[in-house]
């Protein structure tokens, strides 16, 4: 039986995705009846004793109408009225289709910050929990009304495969406008249908269109998040909305991801998707060597220079010689303690500024490689 199928088929708590273009007109307003025909498809899944997450973009596009507004607005103070507007009109088409089932749903906002800050994060987990404990569909959106460009988190592909990993969710769908990742643009003859995605060797030489026909965040956000999400030990289903109850049912249809061996803790997993470092640590070649290779703690014998305004706590990006980042961790000291620390071993500093400061200036638990991702 081949492991992701399987798995789809009979996940007990699932997350699914479903991006503005699945949900509205082509004139950008929200469709009932797609939205109908897709809380018929999860009720039922819902109805075999499956909890359900629904990570749903399309509060900008609910928000045209009621503003008068033809067409998807470019700054980002009407995008966020927008979705201000469209967030209550979104959650109200979902109330009502899913009651239809005698289901209740629970709206859930959440920026970037939230999974950058680890208190935020874990009271999110603690609250989609208790939510699917009590027999609620959290509704999952991006609080598009406060999130800045510089904090989104794009098109919630990565936000829906950050809350698979926070849930603990046994997969992940993506839905979509299209009905599978293919390797080149599928509106090309010839173009072939990726079935099964376990590695990125089966990526080699795929072109991954950004934006335009195939919604706003493309196929590079859902293959980053389906990235995040198998990294997680998360298998996942990418097709089109349209296929929803066939890629429930683990249907060959779509593209299947299929989960890695090993899986980062919550914690490192949060540190590497889910955090921008707040500041640079630059480190010299032995030091690289020894935090990405040999996996060490950071020692301030290491660090040649120090950039931007953190304080201890936050992550920060650790860089080599050529500028490159090569990991991130969470830093011991504010940024204006190190500078008088650069250079020295962790044994003088205790002699001359005090014991307190005999550590390392990031503990290897707290030090996420990644090399790999750029």
């Amino acid at each position: 039986m081949d492991s992701a199928r399987d798995r789809i088929r009979t996940a007990s708590r699932l997350v699914v995705k479903v991006g503005s273009s699945s949900l509205t007109t082509p004139q950008g307003m929200i469709d009932v009846d797609r939205v109908d025909a897709l809380v018929d498809v999860l009720a039922a899944r819902r109805g075999t004793g499956t909890q359900i997450v629904l990570v749903s973009s399309g509060a900008i596009a609910a928000g045209l109408g009621p503003l008068g507004l033809s067409s998807r607005p470019r700054d980002l103070a009407t995008q966020q009225a927008a979705a201000s507007v469209g967030q209550g009109v979104l959650v109200a088409r979902y109330t009502s289709s899913f009651a239809r089932y005698g289901l209740r749903v629970g709206q859930v906002l959440l920026t970037a910050d939230d999974m950058m800050r680890r208190s935020h994060h874990v009271n999110a987990e603690r609250t989609l929990g208790r939510l699917l404990e009590l027999g609620i569909v959290p509704v999952v959106n991006e609080n598009d009304t406060v999130a800045t460009d510089e904090i989104r988190f794009g098109d919630n592909d990565r936000l829906a495969a950050l809350v698979a990993h926070l849930i603990r969710a046994d997969a992940l769908v993506l839905l979509s406008d299209v009905d599978a990742l293919y390797d080149g643009d599928p509106r090309r003859p010839g173009a072939r249908r990726l079935g099964d995605v376990r590695g990125p060797e089966d990526l080699v030489g795929v072109e991954l269109g950004k934006g335009g026909a195939v919604g706003t965040g493309g196929m590079i956000t859902k293959v980053q998040a389906a990235k995040i999400a198998t990294g997680a030990g998360v298998p996942v289903v990418l097709t089109a909305a349209a296929h929803a109850a066939q890629a429930l049912a683990g249907v060959d249809i779509g593209t299947y991801f299929h989960p890695g061996g090993r899986h980062p803790g919550t914690r490192l997993l949060w540190l590497a998707h889910a955090t921008t470092g707040r500041g640079r640590l630059h480190l010299d070649p032995g030091a690289v060597e020894a935090v990405v290779s040999r996996r060490k703690s950071l020692l301030p014998a290491g660090v040649t220079a120090v950039d931007g305004d953190f304080a201890a706590g936050d992550p920060v990006d650790l860089c080599g010689p050529m500028g490159r980042v090569v990991a991130r961790g969470l830093v011991n000291f504010d940024a204006g303690e190190i500078p008088e620390l650069l250079g020295r071993s962790t044994r003088e500093l205790a002699t001359s500024l005090g014991p307190e400061y005999e550590r390392e200036l990031i503990h290897r638990d707290d030090i996420v490689i990644l090399e790999s991702h750029h």
